[in-house]
């Protein structure tokens, strides 16, 4: 039995704050995970001088390497290996290659819904195989959006499938998802065994895709609710009859001849100006430096209450017509009216829509807000954001096109794009190709032939340089690197080998194939709380340490670990691509535990048998 040292209690202390910070995000998860890292370095000198004074025995050494073992994260080979998939995602999405795929689609599913779930996941599972698979749902995400809208087909029947299937596919390859290049890491450290290979368990996780693609055009898509009804106007999706209004100025008002920032947008009142009409011409933001003139028509977002308030003061009249989606979009021809969400990693999560001046900012008008399937139409502006919150927004074409280009948004309709590298796609799926194949008959490593990959993105013109930074999704970059001291910091303190005991027990009476499942079960509960990266560097450790205790096979531990980690169906937050669709969905909480719960259990034992059939235990 292994002795319980200051060293192991203080690991244990360490890994239940992360836990908590992890499960309730008072911070970003990324920060939490530099946090842990930090905490970690400062362990060993605190406890040095602690045993200076006498106040403890020994020091407490979870290094063999101080300090270059705590901030391996930022040289490990799975952190440059994720940071390159980025960079090769970010090459196959500038030329327009999944977005022409999606628009074919179209033209096959019709007004089908079952063609439309099964077109979803057919195309989002196997991309997901070779592009960051939470890349694929952000490309996705407006194509199957319009795909519903086309086919007169509730949102939300399709988009928990898309983020679902997602998953699924990321099992397919070493490449789809950060979480198995982390975890290959983590087991080749600790065994010394070569890292797992590009398509090792490949007819594995196609068993798992079938299996939950069939669970998802079956019992799933009973179980998925339509929250959003199927949508013919933003205005009536938002249900923003009472919200929206026009205003017309009289002859004797005494706002005439002063500007518009001055009397109606710098006020006390919840009032967010859209645009003006005069005569013939429509004009958006920005609106402030315009000079009112008699007869100007101002479409207003308000409540009543302060409507007639404005009214009473300002000397304006109510014109009474019912505002729509097309009204909205009168200023220039192509999209004035979208959904934007707010994407993981944005700078405006934990800001408001007034501390970001998210109007003056992106010359943009937020007209309404869902949170899951909160509608919030007033009072907006002081209310922190989050992310998967859904922004219904107004703004000019150019402004639309610089919101689908900024990392902060995800645009949640298909837009007229210009910018798209089309002459580029042979390139960038041959590179891509390429650090496959250069990985799979392992004349690189994984991370020489990603980099490489990404070198060759920007020398062929498929990103421009000054792409590369905006292509990385950094917040996941510093996760990996803060947790992976963690998993150092369990394996030499002697964590990793106590919960492994702890675990061996239950193989006293237990037989083998169970222990793994509860190693798969225990796993995707953990990650649906906090990161699926996190789970794994938690677990794998003790994973490996159990499988060698009971004389069965690590490897094989291991895969039902990795694979647990990277299916968080219970929880929006378990993982970032159920947040992408929280909102655009109209999702309750609840609706991730009654489609995710059976595909969880489902897939967990076709995983556990699946391990055991394709990597024998012993």
């Amino acid at each position: 039995m292994v002795a319980i040292t200051p060293g192991i209690l203080v690991v244990f202390a360490v890994i239940l704050v992360a836990l908590v910070f992890f499960a309730t995000e008072p911070v970003p998860v990324d920060v939490t995970a530099i946090g842990v890292m930090v905490t970690l370095m400062v362990i060993q000198p605190v406890s040095e001088a602690l045993v200076s004074v006498g106040l403890l025995g020994a020091p407490i050494t979870l290094f063999e390497s101080y300090p270059g073992d705590a901030l391996s994260g930022f040289a490990n080979t799975a952190t440059l290996t994720v940071l390159a998939m980025f960079i090769l995602s970010e090459g196959i999405q500038r030329t327009g290659l999944v977005q022409m795929l999606g628009a074919k689609i179209s033209s096959f599913t019709g007004d089908s819904e079952f063609r439309q779930l099964g077109a979803t996941v057919g195309v989002v599972g196997p991309i997901s195989g070779f592009i960051n698979n939470t890349a694929a749902v952000a490309i996705l995400l407006p194509m199957v959006t319009d795909l519903a809208e086309r086919g007169k087909t509730s949102p939300s029947k399709l988009l928990l499938p898309l983020s679902y299937a997602s998953m699924f596919g990321g099992m397919l390859t070493l490449i789809g998802t950060s979480t198995n290049i982390l975890a290959s890491d983590v087991y080749s450290r600790i065994t010394g065994e070569a890292p797992i290979s590009m398509f090792e368990f490949t007819a594995l996780g196609a068993v798992v895709m079938a299996v939950g693609m069939v669970y998802l055009l079956t019992v799933g898509r009973r179980l998925t609710p339509a929250r959003i009804e199927p949508r013919g106007d933003l205005t009536e999706e938002f249900e923003m009859a009472e919200y929206l209004t026009e205003v017309a100025v009289r002859e004797d008002s005494p706002l005439v001849g002063q500007q518009v920032q001055q009397v109606l947008v710098d006020t006390e009142f919840d009032v967010d100006l859209l645009q003006l009409i005069r005569g013939d011409s429509v004009f958006l933001e920005p609106l402030g430096p315009k000079e009112i003139r008699p007869g100007d028509v101002f479409t207003l977002r308000t409540d009543r209450n302060t409507l007639v308030e404005l009214l009473d003061m300002e000397g304006l009249d109510l014109v009474p017509d019912t505002i729509t989606e097309d009204e909205l979009e009168l200023a220039d021809e192509g999209q004035n009216l979208v959904e934007v969400v707010i994407a993981p990693g944005s700078s405006l999560v934990g800001e408001s829509l007034a501390t970001t001046s998210f109007r003056q900012r992106y010359d943009a008008t937020v007209l309404a807000l869902r949170r899951g399937g909160e509608l919030i139409r007033r009072r907006m502006d002081n209310l922190p954001l989050r992310v998967g919150d859904t922004l219904l927004v107004q703004a000019t074409v150019d402004s639309i096109e610089r919101l689908d280009n900024n990392r902060n948004f995800i645009v949640a309709q298909e837009i007229e794009r210009h910018d798209y590298r089309e002459s580029k796609i042979p390139v960038a799926v041959g590179i891509v190709a390429g650090v496959v194949a250069l990985a799979a008959i392992d004349f690189l490593p994984i991370v020489v032939s990603a980099l490489l990959g990404a070198l060759v993105m920007v020398a062929t013109g498929c990103l421009r340089p000054t792409e590369l930074y905006d292509a990385v999704q950094w917040d996941v970059i510093f996760l990996l690197a803060g947790v992976i001291p963690l998993g150092i910091a369990m394996e030499n303190s002697g964590a990793a080998e106590l919960l492994a005991e702890m675990v061996v027990m239950s193989g006293e009476f237990l037989p083998l194939l169970a222990v793994l499942g509860v190693f798969y079960f225990v796993t995707a509960l953990l990650t649906n709380i906090i990161s699926n990266n996190a789970s794994v560097v938690l677990m794998i450790p003790v994973a490996i340490e159990a499988a060698t205790t009971l004389g069965a096979r690590p490897f094989s531990f291991v895969l039902a670990v990795m694979f647990a980690a990277s299916t968080a169906f219970m929880t929006p937050v378990g993982y970032q691509t159920n947040l992408f669709v929280y909102g655009p969905g109209g999702y309750k909480f609840s609706d991730y535990i009654r489609v995710g719960g059976p595909l969880q259990l489902v897939l967990g034992v076709v995983t556990t048998i699946g391990v055991a059939y394709f990597f024998p235990l012993t």
